[in-house]
């Protein structure tokens, strides 16, 4: 989720930029973009003009320029800090400042070069193909990314796996988004009005970095079992049942445990009656004087 709401950060910041642009050079603004490219209408459409309406009249300053460039570079350092921990690389953290500033560059690209596809073809029969062939582009945007955001430490050999496995899951992602994103600002915007413009934008960015990282993580096991298999390494024949007796065992672990502390708050089984019952069956232990209680016998006389 933070490296969503960092995503979230920067494309605000870039769409005021692009919006000082466009104003300048009389282009479309970036209200009416998104709303092309998701086909927005209704309430959806009017949250979208009142949220990014104002960026056509807002000017680039030096203290916007540096908050630009401060959600950027926050940005690329939560990229880099994902392909540091996937890849198990050591963090660079500020010197790796360089490498994200180039990265930050090629991003700024890649944004309207992405946007621009949909604009040229437009809500037809070649969404699917844009579709494809964005997400072709975004896997290998990040295949790069993850080459200059880790100092290249990670080559591009071992970047491959996730470069096809993201670029399949991002046009699967693609497609649902054409379908499920309007309906999404569309609900929002009747229930939180403009602010639900950026709630429906955090919920698209959040599905974007959960395809980005389950990519990641996919993409660094096949490298692993691919460098496995050309260097002549079999896995034993019963490793699939281990690990399958491994997952049961904790997960009956974890039941028994839980198990144990919800059983730990529940009252007592025997109710209160049942107690006094018990305890009135009981008999009681009386000192008997058997002295007392015994007839006298007398020895009888011849």
């Amino acid at each position: 989720m933070a490296l969503a709401s960092s995503m979230l950060t920067a494309m605000v910041s870039l769409a005021i930029l692009f919006g000082a642009v466009l104003a300048d050079i009389g282009g479309q603004d970036v209200a009416d973009r998104i709303i092309d490219r998701y086909g927005l209408t209704g309430a959806g459409a009017d949250a979208v003009r009142d949220v990014f309406s104002s960026t056509a009249d807002t000017s680039v300053g030096v203290l916007g320029a540096l908050f630009l460039l401060i959600s950027m570079l926050s940005f690329a350092r939560a990229v880099q800090r994902l392909f540091e921990q996937t890849w198990q690389l050591k963090p660079l953290s500020m010197r790796n400042t360089v490498n994200d500033a180039k990265w930050v560059l090629a991003f700024v690209i890649y944004v309207p070069v992405s946007g621009w596809l949909f604009a040229v073809a437009g809500r037809g029969h070649l969404t699917l193909a844009v579709n494809l062939l964005e997400a072709s582009l975004s896997g290998l945007f990040l295949v790069w990314g993850g080459w200059i955001l880790s100092a290249k430490r990670i080559a591009w050999s071992d970047l491959l796996p996730f470069g096809v496995i993201v670029s399949v899951l991002m046009a699967l992602y693609g497609v649902g988004a054409d379908f499920y994103l309007p309906r999404l600002f569309n609900s929002y915007a009747d229930r939180y009005g403009a602010m639900g413009v950026v709630f429906a934008m955090l919920s698209a960015f959040f599905g974007i970095v959960l395809v980005v990282v389950g990519s990641a993580a996919l993409g660094r096991e096949v490298r692993d079992e691919l460098g496995r298999i050309r260097q002549g390494e079999r896995p034993p024949d019963d490793e699939v049942r281990r690990e399958w007796d491994s997952v049961v065992s904790q997960m009956r672990e974890r039941w028994h445990t839980t198990r144990g502390r919800i059983s730990s708050f529940r009252p007592s089984s025997k109710p209160s009656e049942e107690l006094s019952d018990e305890l009135s069956e009981e008999p009681s232990e009386e000192p008997s004087d058997e002295s007392s209680d015994a007839p006298s016998e007398k020895p009888e006389q011849p």
